[in-house]
């Protein structure tokens, strides 16, 4: 196949759609996602291990199972890289880490073996921030692989903690990927990549066999090229998980839009926040206004405010003492004088040393932000921020030098501390030329309202369809 071809950049649905039309067959389609893979994951820093001989496996059973008549569904045939995180029996799973480089857990994470149910072709384990960013890095060169490099430019950073799914799906390495947040891993690779990505209500995805970091806050979710995707993607790997006792009883169902006859008469109900416009740049500022005046086509948008609460503080809280929990061994052993980061070398000690009473007060407000944060969505399908303040910043500078963080609003804190769905998906371009994007938040269990919402966006918009030159 051409280097050029449109497999590269094609959604989900589409590849699905030229699986089951001849156009194409899982092993040619494999094959060139591996090949991409292979040749420029390494320009990107985004791979931790091509699964050539699995892969290979995986699309020739998908073809054969085709043929025969037993379709699985829309990922069936349809390649994909998992974030380093996720357990995989007899393949590496570093957790971005130089001292578990070599590290085989004998095992597949749930998610794993929900894709492969599904028919998915796992191509490859994407590199991600060394322990998901749980010592404090500050700047891009955190990984065992090497700094993330951005889709649109290389001498930028690509996001993290899920680094490598950002940089791979901007990039045209692979179709989807599935990536982790406990704050922001998601959203930020995906907003800088130019792509969608979707943060599960917390308990929605099962965690088994997946690297901790917060056990209260971790959530698995997809990286993809559309809401859409997004949406494909969680219905194969969302649902209750008897070896995760935190995953959520009830099952899930995509509620397609493409599927839904009345999508396009659909009127949704957003809400922005007191959102200071001054901190964010011009041209995130221009894009989200821009944003908004394409949801005006589609609902009615009311200014509101969060309640008074200290998200950030809880947040950080949380995630700081369960930290020191789950990966304090590798600060006590020693083993952490060996990560790539000098700041994560030490930024780990002090979390051992936060006082029990401060988690149990972090734990406590979270309920009350749980409650008053949800009886102030009740009345919205989604409320709607910039992703973040900035396009992504140069891999030679500390975050400090360049970046604002996310938007002032409070809400990236207030949705992961409350274990809130959010979803980002492009929305323009900086100044830079680099991607920028919009995040639709929901209530918790409402991932069809805003999966919803950000695929009638993009039905009105062409920002996911805008590729970089790879290479």
């Amino acid at each position: 196949m051409p280097e050029n071809s449109s497999l590269a950049f094609a959604s989900v649905r589409e590849l699905a759609a030229k699986l089951r039309s001849g156009d194409v067959s899982s092993m040619q389609l494999t094959s060139y996602f591996l090949d991409r893979l292979e040749k420029l994951g390494p320009v990107y820093n985004a791979v931790a291990t091509v699964t050539r001989d699995l892969a290979l496996a995986q699309a020739k059973q998908a073809d054969n199972e085709l043929k025969q008549g037993r379709d699985l569904g829309l990922l069936h045939g349809i390649p994909y890289g998992a974030k380093d995180l996720l357990a995989t029996r007899g393949i590496p799973t570093t957790w971005g880490a130089p001292p578990l480089k070599d590290q085989v857990i004998d095992e597949d994470a749930t998610v794993v073996i929900r894709l492969r149910e599904a028919g998915a072709v796992l191509c490859a384990k994407l590199s991600m921030v060394e322990f998901a960013g749980g010592f404090g890095y500050k700047q891009a060169n955190a990984s065992v692989t090497g700094p993330g490099l951005n889709a649109w430019d290389k001498t930028c950073w690509s996001g993290g903690s899920s680094s490598g799914p950002g940089s791979a799906i901007g990039a045209g390495l692979v179709p989807f990927a599935i990536g982790s947040e406990t704050w922001g891993s998601i959203m930020t690779p995906a907003g800088y990549n130019g792509i969608a990505g979707l943060r599960p209500t917390y308990g929605r995805v099962s965690r088994h066999g997946a690297m901790a970091l917060s056990w209260t806050m971790d959530k698995i979710g997809p990286m993809c090229r559309t809401a859409d995707d997004c949406g494909l993607v969680l219905n194969a790997i969302a649902g209750p998980d008897s070896l995760d006792p935190t995953s959520i009883s009830t099952p899930w169902a995509y509620a397609s839009v493409a599927a839904s006859p009345d999508a396009a008469d659909r009127r949704f109900r957003f809400a922005t926040l007191d959102v200071d416009l001054a901190k964010l740049d011009r041209e995130v500022r221009a894009n989200y206004k821009n944003s908004l005046d394409v949801l005006k086509q589609i609902g009615t948008i009311e200014a509101i405010k969060l309640p008074d609460l200290p998200y950030s503080a809880v947040a950080s809280t949380i995630i700081s003492c369960e930290m020191a929990a789950a990966l304090g061994d590798f600060v006590t052993n020693g083993d952490v004088w060996k990560l790539a980061a000098p700041e994560d070398r030490w930024g780990g000690h002090s979390n051992l040393l936060i006082p029990a009473r401060d988690y149990i007060n972090a734990l406590r407000i979270r309920g009350r932000i749980q409650k008053e944060v949800d009886a102030r969505l009740k009345d919205f399908d989604a409320v709607v921020t910039p992703t973040l303040n900035t396009e992504a910043g140069p891999i030679s500078q500390k975050f400090s030098d360049w970046t604002r963080g996310y938007v002032s609003t409070n809400m990236s804190g207030a949705a992961n501390a409350a274990g809130l769905p959010g979803i980002t998906v492009p929305n323009g371009f900086g100044a830079k030329g680099l991607p920028t994007g919009l995040e639709f938040t929901g209530r918790a269990f409402g991932e069809n309202s805003i999966l919803a919402a950000a695929s009638a966006y993009q039905q009105r918009t062409d920002w996911h369809k805008k590729t970089p030159v790879v290479g």
